[in-house]
């Protein structure tokens, strides 16, 4: 392979490696609020559970309930997308790999 060829490989592979970090990063924030907004909304749910006041269950629910589970749920979608983004930068980076080793593998024979 070439040393033109190599290093502009070699340079793209880091250039997505920095962003599949920014992805990895976004993706354990989202995944921490999630897991707060799991408990937020569980925590929820067994207060209602506990109360026999309609008009207060009505009120947390509208307050609290609802609100956290469409957040909880958005924030599922977001990492499903963050997990989708991540693969794709996987495939990248393991395919910048495959070429260079293949040429590395050609050059030597």
């Amino acid at each position: 392979m070439e040393p033109y060829v190599k290093d502009a490989l070699l340079e793209w592979k880091e250039e997505i490696e920095n962003q599949k970090k920014e992805i990895d990063e976004e993706y354990k924030k989202v995944k921490l609020e999630l897991q707060l907004y799991s408990f937020k909304y569980g925590i929820t749910k067994q207060v209602i559970q506990s109360t026999i006041n309609e008009e207060m269950i009505n009120n947390i629910k509208s307050t609290y309930q609802k609100p956290f589970e469409e957040k909880y749920n958005k924030l599922k979608q977001q990492l499903k997308k963050l997990e989708d983004k991540r693969s794709v930068f996987n495939m990248f980076v393991e395919k910048i790999e495959n070429a260079s080793e293949k040429e590395q593998n050609h050059d030597k024979a």
